[in-house]
């Protein structure tokens, strides 16, 4: 029985998963979105979301230690001067796990694993969205209003 171990090891001793949690954290902090396995991208989502949480606070310990998980410079920077930012109001939740179907050679289930606020499609559709109604019946009386103002308003644009 496995009660109480809530680290997946991905058949790996700690080493190799730290290094492979470090290049897969670099790599969505660099690039916002990979792709990977879902099993990769459960650990990789609990290992990411603490470094980002501390990232909301731009101090030279915070930097520091967010160093020391990832090992990149660049991506120390990336992560504080843009990622940050955009998540700064965000209470947690910042990646998204999206299932997109599985590997040919393996049959293991495959994701795509992304920063919540970069992902301009989503953003984009989420702003046209037109505002939702709902289907009532309409009376008689509700029907002449409506047809009696808009006759009211040219009458007093036309002097």
């Amino acid at each position: 029985m496995r009660h109480g171990k809530t680290v997946n090891h991905l058949g790996r001793q700690h080493g190799h998963r730290r290094a492979l949690m470090a290049n897969m954290a670099c790599s969505l902090v660099q690039h916002k979105r990979i792709n990977t396995t879902v099993a990769k991208a459960k650990a990789l989502r609990k290992y990411i979301e603490p470094l980002i949480t501390k990232s909301k606070n731009d101090t030279t310990h915070n930097r520091r230690t967010v160093f020391s998980y990832l090992q990149s410079k660049d991506a120390v920077t990336e992560l504080f001067r843009v990622v940050s930012p955009k998540v700064a109001d965000r209470p947690g939740g910042y990646t998204r796990i999206i299932r997109t179907g599985f590997r040919l050679g393996d049959s293991a289930e495959m994701c795509m694993i992304e920063i919540v606020d970069f992902n301009e499609l989503l953003l984009d559709t989420k702003g046209d969205k037109k505002a939702k109604t709902t289907r009532r019946g309409r009376t008689s009386k509700a029907k002449k209003a409506e047809g009696a103002a808009p006759a009211a308003e040219e009458g007093a644009s036309e002097e």
